[in-house]
């Protein structure tokens, strides 16, 4: 029986912290190529080497991820956002691994196929950001927002890629779509992960425990108020069809009766 009163408050935020600790682990260790070459990265930047030397580190760091993260950070992203998907919608307890890792194996291959098609569209934004940056600063500032929405479609991405059964390339447009036609759950989304980011950064205990789970957990219940919008709005237009219909339906049978008389 769950304790009541204070003891039950804290044995409530215990259990939200073994949940969300326990996600991100196993996000990162599924995420091990990726992490690893990340981590080398920093390790390997030269110091007390010139920018350019530097910048030369950073490419091929961000060159490596780029290969890798299809393959393995996107699948461990989709079965965290699995789990966010359970809780958000009240089944918070799901068994933890088993939730996790049937999500990883039934939503791997739209991951993989999503994560090279945003990995693309990644490099390309990166790329004009630098090019930009160098000979008209003003557009720069344009990339960074569209990298934004970027980052705020990818995330949609997940939760459609969890939450429907749709084609990958279905999902890819309609995470895009909504991204685009929702600018204030996008700019809320994006507000929070930044948030979360940030804090990260100052409390780096976040970062292996709390940061990946947080933000998964944060935007699907985003993109749910979202859905559940949508499908009220679908409920609202169907009841219309309906009552016309039926109106369209008396009227037709007021005239037969008419023309009968």
């Amino acid at each position: 029986m769950e304790p009541r009163g204070l003891m039950g408050g804290f044995y409530r935020i215990s259990e939200w912290i073994m949940r969300l600790s326990v996600i991100n682990v196993l996000w990162l260790i599924c995420s091990i190529p990726f992490v690893f070459i990340a981590f080398t990265g920093l390790l390997m930047a030269p110091e007390g080497g010139t920018e350019q030397d530097l910048l030369g580190q950073l490419y091929q760091t961000m060159w490596l991820l780029a290969i890798v993260a299809p393959f393995t950070l996107f699948p461990a992203t989709s079965a965290m956002f699995t789990i966010a998907r359970k809780w958000v919608m009240g089944e918070t307890d799901a068994p933890l691994f088993k939730t996790y890792f049937r999500g990883y194996k039934e939503n791997y291959l739209q991951s993989m196929i999503g994560g090279i098609v945003y990995t693309v569209l990644f490099v390309i934004m990166i790329l004009d950001f630098q090019f930009f940056r160098e000979q008209l600063a003003i557009l720069s500032y344009l990339f960074i927002a569209l990298l934004l929405l970027l980052v705020v479609s990818m995330f949609n991405f997940f939760s459609m890629v969890v939450h429907y059964h749709m084609k990958t390339f279905q999902l890819l447009k309609n995470a895009i779509l909504i991204t685009i036609g929702k600018p204030f759950r996008s700019f809320s989304t994006a507000i929070m992960a930044i948030a979360v980011m940030f804090l990260s950064t100052r409390f780096t205990f976040l970062i292996p425990f709390f940061m990946g789970s947080i933000i998964a957990y944060l935007s699907f219940w985003n993109f749910h108020l979202i859905y559940q919008k949508l499908q009220d709005q679908a409920e609202k237009a169907r009841q219309a069809e309906e009552e016309e219909a039926e109106e369209f339906a008396e009227l037709t049978n007021s005239d037969s009766g008419k023309d009968n008389k």
